[in-house]
């Protein structure tokens, strides 16, 4: 008994020998061992810990997904393309601001622009040296004019020959600038909206957006069925094929017949260059609607009036723009009335009037 009591007493003193020699080899302690093992509260079994992903698995730790930036509501916390905030400071077109950029002609607190720069407003910008006042998106309040474009005058800022501009007469303004929403040629008349929104003009203005234009056409020629499906069907011009949506006889005498034709795009000169593919000229051109909204009948030409909240939001929601909740225009100048329209047309003759002195002036 005794001996068996002393070579028992021999194999635990080994047992436990060799059980500190391994945990000094493996401070960490067995690993893959078939004897379960528990783990301290708060901590993962085994004591290596490992990091848990979605839906309980194990798994590589997942970065957190970058907050994305609703650059329509953009405002000063937020950051918006250099671009952008030029063109909505009235600094030019998106396109003319690109080439500024790219001629190392803005800068950004000292040091020369690059396209694709974000700003978020805080920071000084300035063109050929120049310091421009920034606003937020969410501090400017989106106006849109309609004018009646009479034919002679240019849809340019400033012609080097003197010729008379569509932005002579429109009303002055304490920020930013008027936009242009499309072109109309010097021969053309009608519908040509305005805004101080560069965002709103350029996507009005942009084929994706398939925002029709109706024209109302007088043709000087013989026009058949056939040259009328073949509008409807598409020609190939030299910037690729082109075609009316719709095309409606609305009389004539003669070789004279007036259409109204509509678009939904507006390149250069496309109504008449269709028209002149089937051999027949355009002697007379108007644009009555952009959009769902036509022009006013009321509105002389030269003139202008400026929309309302309500018609506003119909060209921003035509666009997927947000709403705007506030308007220059007061609610008793929506409606235009007789009177108002004689003193559009008495302010448009005074205009014309001095132009025409001023440039009798330079050419004598």
């Amino acid at each position: 008994m005794a001996v068996d009591k002393q070579k028992a007493n021999k194999d635990n003193a080994s047992k436990n020998k060799a059980d500190k020699n391994n945990a000094a080899d493996n401070k960490y302690g067995k690993r893959g061992s078939d004897k379960n093992t528990t783990a301290k509260k708060g901590t993962v079994k085994g004591a290596a810990k490992k990091l848990v992903g979605k839906n309980g698995q194990q798994g590589k730790k997942v970065a957190p997904k970058p907050v994305k930036v609703n650059f329509q509501t953009a405002s000063n916390t937020d950051s918006e393309k250099i671009q952008k905030v030029l063109a909505r400071a009235g600094k030019g077109s998106r396109r003319e601001l690109e080439t500024m950029i790219t001629e190392g002609r803005v800068s950004v607190d000292g040091k020369s622009a690059f396209l694709g720069d974000r700003i978020k407003g805080t920071e000084q910008i300035r063109i050929d040296g120049h310091l421009v006042k920034l606003t937020a998106q969410s501090d400017d309040i989106c106006r849109v004019l309609i004018y009646n474009k009479p034919e002679g005058e240019m849809c340019t800022r400033k012609d080097p020959e003197g010729r008379p501009t569509v932005f002579d007469r429109l009303p002055p303004l304490e920020t930013g600038r008027w936009v242009a929403v499309g072109r109309l040629d010097i021969n053309t008349s009608g519908m040509l909206l305005f805004t101080t929104d560069g965002e709103l003009a350029n996507r009005l203005m942009h084929p994706s957006q398939k925002v029709e234009r109706e024209y109302a056409v007088r043709v000087f020629g013989e026009i058949n069925e056939a040259m009328l499906q073949t509008l409807r069907t598409g020609v190939t011009l030299d910037d690729g094929p082109a075609r009316f949506q719709k095309i409606t006889y609305r009389g004539g005498e003669g070789r004279n017949h007036w259409f109204h034709v509509v678009l939904s795009e507006g390149r250069n000169r496309e109504v008449r260059r269709l028209w002149e593919s089937q051999e027949v000229q355009v002697s007379r051109l108007i644009r009555v609607r952009y959009g769902d909204m036509e022009m006013q009948r009321q509105l002389p030409l030269g003139g202008w009036k400026e929309l309302g909240l309500k018609d506003v939001n119909y060209y921003r929601k035509l666009v997927n723009l947000t709403p705007e909740t506030q308007s220059k225009v007061k609610v008793d100048e929506k409606a235009m009335d007789n009177a108002k329209s004689r003193r559009i047309r008495r302010s448009v003759k005074k205009h014309q009037q001095r132009q025409s002195q001023s440039t009798r002036r330079r050419h004598k």
